[in-house]
């Protein structure tokens, strides 16, 4: 069958709009999710939500660089701490996101009080992405919320390599809609 092919691979003639109708092949951003976003997390329903925007799972990675990932607050909320070269390299999922999702990444993350959105160059560990630059040599840059807004004593807290809200640690994740 004839149709077109755009990020999402080849879509029939007929479901093209789908495939244009955020002409987002030249506005996907890639951002790599480390906590509560990535697959089988509490927050994950968000990326799966087509009204805040389009999220398209590319892969597995991790950081190149290390970083502190630790798990603080009475929420039990994931930071990866802005400090290259310290703790581990974070594991997580790759995403190409349009617009909108990016958008909506920045207001949940609250962006740029509680995180900053900086780039990041992610080693990728499994690559589902169709056609994406950079898989062959193993590294992209991708958009990361990590955060340089923290507490001193964050630091002193135990660093992971990866997140699981229901993992070892015993610090659940509290959702935004339990919170008090």
């Amino acid at each position: 069958t004839p149709g077109y092919t755009c990020i999402w691979g080849t879509v029939p003639v007929g479901d093209a709009p789908l495939c244009l109708s955020a002409a987002f092949a030249s506005t996907m951003a890639r951002v790599f999710v480390y906590g509560t976003l990535k697959k089988g997390q509490p927050n994950y329903k968000h990326m799966i939500n087509t009204a805040k925007g389009l999220a398209k799972f590319q892969g597995r990675g991790r950081t190149v660089e290390k970083y502190p990932l630790v798990i603080a607050g009475k929420y039990n909320i994931p930071y990866m701490l802005n400090i290259p070269g310290t703790g581990h390299h974070i594991a997580g999922e790759i995403y190409s996101v349009d617009e909108q999702m990016l958008q909506f990444l920045d207001e949940f993350e609250g962006c740029p009080d509680m995180y900053q959105r900086t780039l990041m160059r992610i080693q990728v560990l499994e690559w589902e992405g169709k056609g994406g630059t950079g898989e062959a040599d193993g590294v992209l840059e991708c958009f990361v919320y990590s955060t340089a807004t923290y507490p001193p004593e964050w630091v002193g807290l135990p660093y992971y390599d990866s997140y699981d809200s229901s993992g070892k640690h015993g610090l659940s994740y509290v959702l935004r809609e339990s919170r008090e």
